[in-house]
């Protein structure tokens, strides 16, 4: 599609000259000697760049220029004029003018200036698509859940989000979406526009950890055949993501802790201090206070990284989120597989509200994706759910009964018989759900059913 450009000057000779190069150039064109029409134009012809003169008969050019940002705040526009001034230019950047060009002017300096101006105007409107759809994937609004423990989650990763707090620390069991607060921390804040970097602390080496964050310079090792950035300078002005910190050796944590305090660091092989703004957010799934008693971890690092602290509850704490988690993974679901799934049947969604989640939220998501897969209708059923969620857990069968036998004793046969029925009604009489729910086969499930010869 052709870009649209909109001369706005009281010059005939010089409207109709921009009109005739620029159209050369391959850009629609359209012109008006009058500021109220310009602003007309904006509002109906939506235009991707604005050539506007500041000397016009109705409006002065900046209130033009004022109005049109009004209309549209991320319109390109290059002022032009034959009156330049110092104070002129400063009041027409200002008021949100792209360029500023100075009458005369030749025609290569005026097509120079259009393609610059169309081109930032390109790369703000990707810009702020791709912020639009980091919104989308990691806003607030993903931090899904309405109990009391998530709200004052959400409530806490609010503000830190708005604050300048420069380290927070994420804890919480594997599964229960520190990835995703870290994210979401980053996104709400005012570094969104800078770097998200992120780095697991356990799936890198002891050698190469500390190259990887802080850089290094040529020669500094072996293997060093070039200078190499570290994750750290890469960050700067955003967010830099430490996972599983409790998994980085002693000696570095040192490094980071001066790294926090001071600012400042130096690349491996280095002699120069390099400064740095990054927000430094750590997560583990480990309790650092019992590491620091081992002296596996500083206690001045872990004062530091503890300003800020955020606990992400299991979801066994948050069970009455489980049906607002359950729609929206499949809201994604139906996105990713392009799939008209509508839900799961109460059987299944049973099922889910009775399992323990060790896994917690990564858990559940995995097991509907799972479901996802098998299902072919529009229902998830029971079938679509994987043997583990029909396993006693050890806990309730080790050392503990599962049922309590009344002091008077109660017939093995009345209890087996109680539980086949109480399966085929939650299956709904279907003996392949129901045999999976005892943890039996069919065969054996029909053999006992045809036993009591009651069903």
């Amino acid at each position: 599609m052709k870009e649209k450009i909109l001369i706005v000057d009281d010059e005939l000779l010089v409207r109709q000259s921009l009109e005739k190069e620029l159209s050369g150039q391959g850009y629609l064109t359209i012109s008006t000697d009058k500021g109220r029409a310009a602003i007309s134009l904006v509002e109906e012809e939506s235009p991707n760049l604005v050539l506007l003169d500041l000397r016009l008969p109705d409006l002065n050019g900046i209130e033009v220029l004022k109005r049109l940002r009004e209309i549209d705040k991320n319109l390109m526009v290059l002022i032009m004029t034959a009156y330049g001034s110092i104070d002129t230019a400063i009041a027409a950047i200002r008021s949100g003018a792209y360029d500023y060009l100075t009458k005369p002017f030749d025609l290569e300096t005026i097509l120079l200036a259009v393609r610059q101006a169309l081109e930032a105007s390109t790369l703000k409107k990707k810009v702020a698509y791709f912020r639009t759809q980091e919104n989308v994937r990691f806003g607030l609004h993903r931090l899904v859940g309405e109990s009391p423990i998530m709200r004052e989650v959400q409530q806490k990763i609010k503000q830190i989000a708005q604050s300048e707090a420069s380290t927070v620390l994420l804890e919480g069991e594997s599964g229960t979406g520190k990835d995703l607060a870290a994210r979401t921390i980053h996104t709400e804040s005012n570094r969104s526009g800078y770097p998200f970097v992120e780095v697991n602390c356990s799936t890198l080496h002891e050698t190469l950890i500390e190259s990887e964050l802080f850089g290094h310079e040529r020669g500094a090792f072996t293997d060093a055949k070039v200078r190499k950035s570290g994750l750290l300078e890469l960050a700067n002005w955003g967010t830099l993501y430490l996972d599983e910190i409790g998994d980085m050796n002693l000696t570095l944590q040192a490094k980071l802790l001066s790294a926090i305090e001071n600012k400042r660091f130096r690349r491996v092989g280095g002699v120069k201090d390099l400064s740095v703004d990054v927000r430094f957010i750590a997560a583990t799934n480990k309790n650092l206070t019992t590491a620091v008693q081992r002296g596996d971890f500083r206690q001045d690092l872990f004062y530091r990284l503890k300003v800020f602290p955020i606990n992400l509850p299991p979801l066994r704490e948050r069970m009455s989120d489980l049906a607002l988690l359950i729609d929206s993974f499949l809201d994604d679901l139906r996105k990713e597989f392009k799939k008209k799934i509508q839900g799961l049947s109460p059987e299944a969604n049973q099922i889910l509200a009775g399992y323990s989640w060790p896994g917690n939220v990564r858990e559940l998501r995995n097991v509907l994706e799972r479901a996802f897969i098998l299902c072919e209708g529009e229902i998830i059923e029971i079938e679509h759910l994987p043997p583990e969620l029909f396993s006693v857990p050890p806990s309730q069968t080790e050392g503990a009964s599962i049922f309590k036998l009344p002091p008077q004793g109660i017939s093995l046969a009345v209890v087996e018989q109680d539980l086949i029925r109480q399966a085929m009604e939650m299956s709904g009489g279907n003996q392949v759900r129901a045999a999976r729910l005892l943890g039996i086969s069919r065969d054996v499930l029909r053999y006992r059913m045809k036993k009591f010869d009651s069903f």
